[in-house]
C-alpha cells in the first residue's frame, strides 16, 4: 500500500472557514485537500459541519508557519474589530 502523501493540518467548523484557509494556502503555493464529515442523514447541508484541511507531507512544515501568520492576522482584526466598537459606543 502506498504510503499517505497527506496529513491533516487543522479542523476547522465550517466549510467556509476552510475555504478561507484553503485559498490563502494555496495562494501560497499549497497544495490543499478538504475533507467535510457529515454529521446527519439531512439533505441539508450544515454550514458549521466540521471540515480538515490536509497537506503534503512534505509541505507541513510551511503550511504550520503560514497558519500561525494567519491566525496572528486574524486576532489583530479581531483587536482592532473590538477597539472600533468601544470608539464608536463612546
Amino acid at each position: 500500500m502506498d504510503e499517505m502523501k497527506y496529513t491533516q493540518l487543522v479542523e476547522v467548523l465550517g466549510r467556509w472557514k476552510a475555504e478561507i484557509i484553503e485559498s490563502y494556502l494555496k495562494a501560497e503555493g499549497i497544495d490543499v485537500v478538504l475533507i467535510e464529515d457529515s454529521i446527519s442523514q439531512s439533505t441539508y447541508a450544515n454550514p458549521f459541519a466540521p471540515v480538515q484541511v490536509f497537506v503534503r507531507k512534505a509541505e507541513l512544515a510551511r503550511a504550520r508557519e503560514l497558519m500561525e501568520n494567519f491566525e496572528d492576522a486574524n486576532e489583530d482584526q479581531d483587536e482592532t474589530d473590538e477597539e472600533d466598537e468601544d470608539e464608536t459606543e463612546e
